[in-house]
């Protein structure tokens, strides 16, 4: 049986356990992306339904390697019955133009193509209460192909799914630090590129494992590259740490080499910009 916290009462429906929602299906496919609250619910579900279940994890550029690597190795260690699966996003000229709603069409060719994989089986995501905050146009698509959210049904916020993780021993899971998609840093408007992704991605691998830092974002933006680092790791490097920094990331960025490199506080999703059209 799955051990249960007591979740925070959801607003929008009756408050049941994660369970109840796994009871409440014959089947389910998950996807996993590799962040806390997929590989929390992945593991959940897979302890409680066994074989009911399959995981599916999309390899696209705008997936880390690291994170694709976390799945694998879970699935190895835990006996997933683990999917591989290319959603086709990178195909979508829509997706590709990077509007405001870019996630809508991303989450609707991962769950297209999940649905013509999962053989019937409902369909869930790793969605947590504080989730239901932001605008997500990723939830419309979820909603056109009829997924289904445990952790929301089940009344939990993100606390809920690291002290679940927790609860399971899954410390590395619990600890990770929130990671949208790597095209989460490119500024809307700007055209998606798997090389820049790639350059966005080695950059916050060195930038981690250089400094260290609780959050960094490298975000590529219409005036240059702008890494965002929290106050205090961000405050320990003076103007010649910066500098040198500031050539590291320029090898990464080889395709333009006259980017103009620049340090800043972290500001959650501000490259963001809800106001331009899509």
């Amino acid at each position: 049986m799955l051990n249960q916290l007591t979740p925070t009462k959801s607003k929008c429906m009756p408050t049941i356990s994660l369970q109840d929602v796994f009871d409440s299906c014959d089947s389910a496919a998950i996807a996993c992306s590799g962040g806390v609250d997929s590989m929390t619910l992945a593991f959940a579900a897979h302890l409680a339904m066994a074989n009911r279940v399959t995981i599916f994890h999309a390899i696209s550029p705008a997936v880390p390697p690291a994170a694709t690597s976390r799945v694998k190795d879970y699935a190895a260690r835990a006996s997933w019955n683990l999917k591989l699966l290319d959603a086709g996003e990178f195909n979508d000229e829509n997706y590709m133009q990077n509007p405001a709603n870019r996630c809508f069409y991303c989450k609707t060719n991962l769950y297209s193509s999940l649905v013509a994989q999962a053989n019937g089986s409902q369909l869930f995501s790793g969605t947590n209460l504080d989730d239901l905050g932001d605008w997500r146009p990723g939830l419309k698509a979820a909603d056109n192909n009829a997924v289904r959210h445990p952790f929301v049904e089940a009344g939990m916020a993100k606390s809920d799914v690291r002290a679940l993780a927790a609860q399971h021993g899954l410390d590395d899971i619990a600890e990770l630090p929130s990671a949208p998609c790597l095209s989460s840093r490119i500024e809307t408007g700007i055209r998606i590129n798997a090389n820049a992704l790639r350059s966005i991605d080695n950059v916050e691998t060195m930038l981690r494992d250089n400094l260290n830092p609780d959050t960094v974002r490298c975000r590529v933006r219409n005036d240059g590259v702008v890494v965002e680092l929290d106050e205090a790791t961000l405050a320990s490097l003076d103007a010649s740490a910066q500098s040198e920094l500031a050539s590291l990331i320029k090898q990464s960025f080889k395709d333009a080499p006259d980017t103009r490199i620049s340090f800043e506080t972290y500001n959650r999703g501000s490259a963001f910009l809800k106001d331009m059209p899509g």
